[in-house]
């Protein structure tokens, strides 16, 4: 069994989108964010970081727990166990590997940004709010370009393509626009129709029906904005 401490967040969805995909069987624990609960010491003995998501694997190789921070880390982890979605011929592997990568340096970074700047900074700061959304409009650009070329971010549905979209697809959180982006569209509904990713991103809330309401819209933004502070 694996044990999932984990909150409504795209990083959070990588790992439960992964697991869905996987079919691998999984206990979720909520992790209020709001409450500082990722920075109480019984969470920061599973990460020292304080962040979420983590996986805890009772089912690991020589019956010892495995625990993984770190979504990237906990992705490939994950992949491996199972042998699935990330090849292990290195041409192919190497290619899902930099659009992982590509992922955990520019996209989530960039548009983490964008949304403090955007949504929770309390100063609206437009000079900060342009950087940054210009700079994720730069990358999707970029995603575009490549899913002109394939279906896939690699050469076949993998991490790399669960780890892009549970970011790219809160593209409206960040005020970035995806017009003229025809690939970049195709992709995000092809990845929206997949069962896992919409069973994923459902973990532990539905958060997309949660912001349609206006105090709760409120809520979890003063909630994030704590997190600025922490």
């Amino acid at each position: 069994m694996i044990d999932l401490y984990t909150a409504s967040t795209p990083n959070g969805h990588k790992a439960s989108v992964t697991l869905e995909e996987l079919a691998l069987p999984y206990t979720v624990h909520a992790v209020n964010l709001g409450a500082n609960e990722q920075k109480q010491a019984w969470f920061l003995r599973l990460n020292p970081n304080g962040r979420i998501p983590v996986l805890v694997d009772h089912d690991a190789p020589g019956g010892q727990d495995i625990t993984v921070f770190e979504t990237g880390a906990m992705m490939i982890y994950l992949a491996e166990k199972t042998g699935r979605l990330l090849p292990t011929e290195p041409k192919t592997r190497a290619e899902v590997m930099q659009w992982l990568m590509f992922q955990m340096s520019g996209i989530g970074p960039m548009m983490g940004q964008a949304n403090v700047f955007f949504r929770y900074f309390p100063e609206k700061l437009q000079p900060a709010i342009d950087r940054y959304q210009h700079e994720c409009r730069r990358l999707f650009e970029v995603l575009d370009r490549r899913l002109g070329e394939s279906q896939w971010l690699g050469q076949a549905y993998s991490i790399a393509d669960i780890a892009n979209w549970c970011w790219v697809r809160t593209y409206k959180w960040s005020g970035v626009p995806i017009d003229g982006l025809p690939n970049l569209r195709r992709w995000l509904d092809a990845m929206k129709e997949r069962p896992a990713c919409r069973k994923g991103v459902e973990v532990p809330v539905k958060i997309e029906s949660l912001l349609k309401d206006e105090q709760a819209t409120k809520a979890f933004t003063e909630a994030a904005r704590k997190q600025l502070q922490t």
